[in-house]
């Protein structure tokens, strides 16, 4: 072993015994294997899904071709779905078989599910944890609002399996954290500076892990976490299953792929580019600084006769903080949401424009992806 610095010290994966895991999971179910190769070209090109890579498994159409277990179709009916988004119908599959997955996607079309059902039915085929065990699921995520999202979809999904999860992030409490990751945890979903100090105080360890997730994996490369992450892979062993979520598909983005997963297979929903969503009217108007409020109030009296919530980015801190003053002088519920606020109020501020209370957010961009809301304006 050879210090990482910081107390993290690398693993000799190579000289390391290594009890074997189960990871593939998926048969396929006799409607999929019955498809004419024509009828999947078909289904994959009205749904824009595209695949790379070597014996990519064909997509299913509906839930219950997948394979899933009742518990966890139980849970599905539940949520009252109707069919899989297209990243489901392909990611799902991929993700069953074991093999490492790179799956490109726009935000908000159903990339935490494509993760997170595979996981619960993952965690279910390894031992139980034992005392001093870490998790056997790690997720890891740019921003403490993703992270905090991730853990909802997998306490909805994993309630009826009994899998625990815990969110580990910065600019919260660290007991909460600890007292989970010391009571045992199956899932942990965790930004990577957070994380860090978690291990490096020996608080957890990862060396139960066998099923990675990188989400935003474009984003937390953007924030600078690309040493964070190495850092975390290297006491990972190295035939876990890894999944890489993403919105775009630049050259960092593939380099990290390329050296953390082995013979991986590829799905793209649409564009590899970020491109706008083609089911957001978008309306850009060019205008002077000294025209922008006027403009504001015009929008917003627009949009209020139609009771929708109303998402606004600015670019820094003190704008968020003039705008939602502004706004709210002039008496319209406006709050803020930035990296300067503690975390409980961010979770409260975000409740409550979700719950419509306050229909108008003022966000810079620990907000921008994520959110589903019926106006943006810039």
């Amino acid at each position: 072993m050879s210090n990482l610095g910081g107390g993290l010290r690398s693993v000799d994966w190579a000289s390391t015994k290594l009890e074997h895991f189960e990871k593939n999971f998926y048969i396929e179910d006799k409607r999929v294997a019955a498809l004419s190769d024509r009828e999947v070209e078909e289904f994959r090109r009205t749904k824009e899904i595209k695949v790379q890579g070597r014996n990519v498994p064909r997509p299913v159409m509906s839930f219950d071709q997948v394979g899933f277990p009742e518990y966890l179709m139980s849970s599905i009916r539940a949520q009252g779905f109707d069919t899989p988004t297209p990243i489901q119908c392909q990611a799902w599959p991929m993700a069953l078989t074991g093999r490492d997955v790179v799956a490109i996607a726009q935000t908000g079309s159903g990339k935490t599910i494509s993760f997170a059902l595979p996981a619960m039915l993952h965690i279910n085929a390894q031992p139980l944890l034992a005392p001093g065990d870490g998790p056997i699921a790690l997720v890891l995520a740019p921003t403490r609002e993703l992270a905090v999202q991730i853990q909802q979809e997998c306490t909805k999904f994993g309630s009826n399996s009994r899998i625990r999860n815990t969110a580990i992030y910065g600019g919260a409490p660290k007991g909460p954290q600890i007292r989970d990751l010391q009571r045992g945890v199956e899932i942990v979903i965790a930004t990577p500076g957070r994380l860090i100090d978690m291990l490096e105080t020996q608080k957890t360890n990862l060396r139960r892990i066998t099923y990675l997730v990188m989400d935003e994996a474009d984003r937390m490369l953007d924030m600078g976490f690309e040493p964070q992450i190495r850092k975390i892979v290297s006491q990972i062993r190295p035939d876990r299953q890894t999944l890489m979520f993403s919105a775009t598909w630049p050259k960092d983005v593939q380099k990290l792929a390329n050296d953390f997963l082995r013979d991986m297979i590829q799905v793209n929903i649409g564009s590899m580019e970020l491109t706008a969503n083609h089911n957001i009217q978008q309306i850009v108007e060019v205008c002077s600084d000294f025209e922008k409020r006027n403009k504001l109030i015009k929008h917003l009296d627009q949009i209020s006769a139609e009771n929708a919530k109303v998402l606004i980015f600015v670019a820094t801190k003190r704008v968020a903080d003039d705008i939602t003053k502004y706004l709210r002088q002039d008496g319209w519920p406006a709050l803020a949401i930035h990296g300067d606020k503690e975390q409980r109020e961010r979770d409260w501020v975000l409740g409550e424009f979700k719950a419509g209370r306050s229909p108008i957010l003022i966000a810079t961009d620990v907000a921008s992806r994520g959110l589903g809301t019926s106006y943006f304006i810039f």
